[in-house]
C-alpha cells in the first residue's frame, strides 16, 4: 500500500476495529483505555500493546486484525525471504528501535515489515531515507527482531558491542593521549574491547577469511578482510580505541604492549566455533600508529587432495611420477598466497605410507598429518631451516619437506640431501618455473649442483572460481578481449553477476593454475651452462610445458574462472 493510501485508512481507531471485527468486548475495552491512562498520561503507550499484554486479545488477533481493517498484507517470520540484497539501509539502531525491517527492494520499492504501521513519524522518515515508494506489510515484533538478526545479524552484534564502548570507554579519552603500559593493558582488558577484537576473529573465520588487516589511518582504523585472495573492507572503527584495540590483540599474542616503534610478531590460539584455530599476528609502526595483519591457519581443515588442486589433466601423471621419485629436490614456485604450501600438503599426503619415512621442517605448521613427523622451526633458539635440517638427514627419512628456502645455507643443505638419496620438497618465490632455476644460480650455488638435484619445478597461481549460484554467459569489453589472446572468437565466457552466497563479489573459492616444468638431459645441459631463464622457457614450452596464462585460458574455457581473474594473477607470456 501506498504511503498516501496508508494515510487515509489509518482514521479508523484500534478499539473500535477490534470491536468491529468481534474480538473485543466494549468492557474489555474500557478496561485498556483506563489502563492505558493511567500508566501513560501523554497517552503515547500503544492500546493495542496494552491490550496483548492484559491477555484480552494475542498480538496474532491484533495484527490480522489491522491488516483487515488497512488492507495489509500480514507476514509471519517464516514467510519473509531467506536473504535481503545489498542496499543502502537504515542504521541497526533505529530498525530495533522502531521495530521494523526491510524485507525488499526494487528500482521504485521498498518493502518493510512493521509492528506499528501507524507511526506516522516512521513512515515518513523511511520515505524520506529511501527516496523511494513505501510497500507497508504487517508483522510481530519478534519476528522483525528475528528477521533483523538473520539479515544483519554480525552488524547487530557489532553495533551493540561498540554502543557498549562509547559508554565505557568515554571516561577514558583524556587519559589515553598518556598511553602509559598499565592504561593500555587496563583498556585491552575492558570487556567491550574484548567482545570487539574476538567479534572481528570470529566473524572472520566463519567468513572463510585467510587474513584479518587491522590498518590506523588519520581518522578512523578500517579493519579488512581478505577472503578468496582479495581484500574487503568490513568494519571502520573509531580512532580513539585504536590503542586499546592494537593493544589486546598484543596482549593475546604474547607481544611486547611497551614496544610500538619496531616491527613485531606473535602467534594467537584460539578455539572459534569448535575448531582449533591459529593465528599469525604481524605488527608493523605506520605514520598513524601500528598496522596489524592476521593471518588464520584452521589447523581443523581437512588436508586438500592432489585432485582437487585443479591440476590440468595433462599434468597429472607427470607430477605424480616427479613426486614418487626416490631422490632429488622438487620445488613449488609462486608468490605469497599461491597456495604453495598447500600444494606441497597434497603431495606429501599422496605419497605417505608406512614404508616412507617423511619429515618436514615447517614455519608454521599450517596442516598437521598423521604418519608425518613435523618439525616447527624457532629461529630464537637457534633451530632455524638450515640448522633443523642438518639434524633431519640423520634420522634416516625418506622424503624431506623444507617449508621455504629462504637462504643460500637452507637451498645448499637440501641440494645436498637430494644427492645424498632423499626427496626434498620445498618452495621459491619466483614467477614462473624457469626462474626458480636463475634464482637458485643467482643465491651463488654451483651450476652443476642444480643441474644434478633438480628433478621439476611447479609454477602456480590461484584464481577464483565463478560463483554457481549467481554464474551466468557475458561478454567482456573488447579491450578485455583483446588481452586474452589465446581465446578464440566466439568462445562462451562467464561470471558471477553478485549474490548473498559469495557477498556480492561473483566468485566463491579458488582454484589453481600451472605450469609444471620437467629437468629433462637437454635442461640439465642449459643449466650447467648458466642459461637464462628466457632459454630455458622457450625450450620447455617446445617440449609441450603449458605456461600459467594458457592453463588460466583453459579455466576460462571451461567456465570456472574469469577472464579478468586470469590477467590478475598472471603476466602475458608467463
Amino acid at each position: 500500500m501506498s504511503h498516501e493510501a496508508l494515510k487515509i485508512s489509518k482514521s479508523g481507531l484500534l478499539g473500535k476495529i477490534l470491536l468491529d471485527l468481534k474480538l473485543l468486548t466494549p468492557e474489555k475495552l474500557e478496561i485498556a483505555l483506563k489502563e492505558q491512562s493511567a500508566t501513560d498520561k501523554s497517552g503515547s503507550s500503544k492500546l493495542g500493546e496494552i491490550l496483548v499484554g492484559l491477555g484480552f486479545i494475542s498480538e496474532d488477533d491484533m495484527l490480522r486484525a489491522l491488516s483487515s481493517q488497512m488492507g495489509l498484507k500480514y507476514l509471519k517470520f517464516s514467510e519473509f525471504p531467506k536473504t535481503v540484497d545489498a542496499g543502502n539501509y537504515p542504521t541497526i539502531k533505529f530498525m530495533k528501535q522502531y521495530k521494523f525491517v526491510p524485507i525488499g527492494m526494487d528500482d521504485n520499492v521498498i518493502r518493510v515489515a512493521m509492528s506499528d504501521p501507524l507511526d506516522e513519524y516512521v513512515i515518513d522518515a523511511l520515505q524520506i531515507f529511501s527516496d523511494k515508494e513505501l510497500e507497508i506489510c504487517l508483522s510481530g515484533e519478534k519476528d522483525i527482531m528475528e528477521a533483523i538478526e538473520q539479515y544483519f545479524g554480525s552488524n547487530v552484534q557489532m553495533t551493540s558491542i561498540m554502543e557498549g564502548m562509547r559508554e565505557e570507554e568515554a571516561e577514558t579519552d583524556g587519559l589515553e593521549l598518556q598511553e602509559d603500559v598499565h592504561h593500555l593493558r587496563d583498556m585491552a582488558f575492558e570487556a567491550p574491547i574484548v567482545k570487539l577484537v574476538n567479534m572481528l576473529i570470529t566473524r572472520a573465520v566463519e567468513g572463510r577469511t585467510s587474513d584479518i588487516h587491522i590498518e590506523p589511518f588519520e581518522n578512523n582504523v578500517k579493519v579488512r578482510y581478505r577472503i578468496d585472495g582479495a581484500l574487503t573492507e568490513v568494519e571502520s572503527l573509531p580512532k580513539r580505541i585504536q590503542s586499546a584495540v592494537i593493544s589486546r590483540i598484543k596482549i593475546m599474542s604474547r607481544m611486547n604492549i611497551a614496544e610500538r616503534r619496531l616491527p613485531q610478531d606473535g602467534r594467537i590460539k584460539l578455539r572459534v566455533s569448535g575448531r582449533d584455530i591459529d593465528l599469525r599476528v604481524s605488527t608493523i609502526p605506520t605514520i598513524y600508529g601500528e598496522s596489524i595483519v592476521m593471518r588464520i591457519l584452521d589447523r581443523g581443515t581437512a588436508v586438500v587432495l592432489l585432485d582437487e588442486l585443479g591440476f590440468p589433466e595433462e599434468n597429472v601423471k607427470q607430477y605424480e611420477k616427479l613426486i614418487n621419485t626416490p631422490y632429488g629436490m622438487f620445488l613449488v614456485t609462486g608468490p605469497t598466497g599461491s597456495g604453495k604450501t598447500t600444494t606441497l600438503y597434497a603431495s606429501l599426503n599422496q605419497i605417505n605410507s608406512d614404508s616412507k619415512k617423511i619429515i618436514t621442517v615447517e614455519d608454521p605448521i599450517e596442516y598437521q598429518i598423521d604418519g608425518i613427523n613435523q618439525i616447527q622451526i624457532k629461529p630464537n633458539i637457534g633451530l632455524t631451516f638450515a640448522n633443523g635440517l642438518r639434524h633431519i638427514v640423520r634420522q634416516d627419512p625418506d622424503v624431506i619437506m623444507v617449508g621455504e628456502i629462504r637462504d643460500v645455507e637452507t637451498a645448499e643443505i637440501s641440494i645436498h640431501s637430494a644427492l645424498t638419496g632423499h626427496l626434498v620438497f620445498s618452495t621459491l618465490h619466483t614467477n614462473d618455473a624457469p626462474g626458480a632455476v636463475t634464482r637458485l644460480l643467482d643465491m651463488g650455488i654451483e651450476g652443476f649442483l642444480v643441474s644434478s638435484s633438480l628433478i621439476g619445478v611447479l609454477a602456480q597461481r590461484l584464481v577464483r572460481v565463478i560463483c554457481p549460484a549467481c554464474k551466468e554467459e557475458y561478454k567482456p569489453e573488447q579491450d578485455i578481449i583483446d588481452k586474452g589472446e589465446l581465446i578464440p572468437d566466439g568462445m562462451t565466457t562467464y561470471h558471477g553477476v553478485g549474490c548473498n552466497e559469495c557477498r556480492h563479489t561473483g566468485y566463491r573459492g579458488r582454484t589453481g593454475i600451472f605450469e609444471l616444468m620437467v629437468i629433462d638431459r637437454e635442461i640439465r645441459k642449459l643449466i650447467l651452462e648458466r642459461a637464462s631463464s628466457d632459454v630455458i622457457r622457450q625450450a620447455v614450452v617446445e617440449k609441450g610445458m603449458t605456461v600459467l596464462r594458457d592453463s588460466g585460458w583453459k579455466k576460462v574455457r571451461e567456465g570456472v574462472t574469469s577472464i579478468e581473474e586470469v590477467l590478475r594473477v598472471s603476466q602475458e607470456g608467463i
